[in-house]
């Protein structure tokens, strides 16, 4: 099934995805099951998507209204993928590829003149990273008070409130799980 932006004004667009099992691009239903609980959200947002891979939800985050996605990525493969997608799109002039670890640090967020309201989170699956990165998002000082941060995870990866984040809310699609946190100042 190809991957496609779900709503918005590229609706339909399907986008490219990283060959091989590198990256673990999320479900249609998944994607629009998370947007629809963050409706209004997205509107007006600077988003961050770590772990970016294709670059799916960014780019449906730019579809559903958010003014400007940074996409943070590591492979070298899913960065060529991620800009041929902004491309197709012509998201260009609201969109920018940063080739970074998250999972080191987010020091590459430094030179970045603009805060976040919306964060998605989605690291390679029972490798621990979720933790280190919230606590690298919050002393990296990028996060509006208020960010949301969508957090997509497997069962043994448990996501609790680890300050200055709050749990909001927990769902599960199939076997991927879902936390929605909120940043406090």
């Amino acid at each position: 099934m190809p991957l496609r932006v779900i709503a918005g004004q590229l609706r339909g667009k399907k986008l490219v995805t990283v060959p091989g099992l590198a990256t673990r691009p999320t479900a249609d239903r998944t994607r629009e099951s998370i947007f629809n609980i963050l409706g209004t959200a997205v509107r007006h947002a600077h988003v961050l998507d770590l772990f970016a891979g294709t670059g799916a939800f960014g780019i449906e985050a730019l579809s559903r209204g958010a003014d400007f996605a940074l996409f943070i990525e590591n492979g070298r493969e899913a960065i060529g993928v991620l800009n041929r997608n902004i491309q197709s799109c012509r998201l260009a002039d609201r969109a920018r590829v940063v080739h970074w670890d998250a999972a080191g640090n987010l020091n590459g967020l430094a030179d970045v003149d603009r805060k976040f309201h919306l964060v998605f989170m989605d690291p390679p699956y029972r490798a621990g990273m979720i933790a280190p990165v919230l606590r690298h998002l919050a002393d990296s000082r990028c996060l509006e008070d208020q960010a949301r941060i969508v957090v997509e995870h497997v069962a043994g990866e448990a996501v609790g409130e680890l300050p200055p984040f709050l749990l909001k809310d927990h769902r599960r699609y199939g076997k991927t799980l879902v936390s929605f946190l909120t940043f406090v100042l």
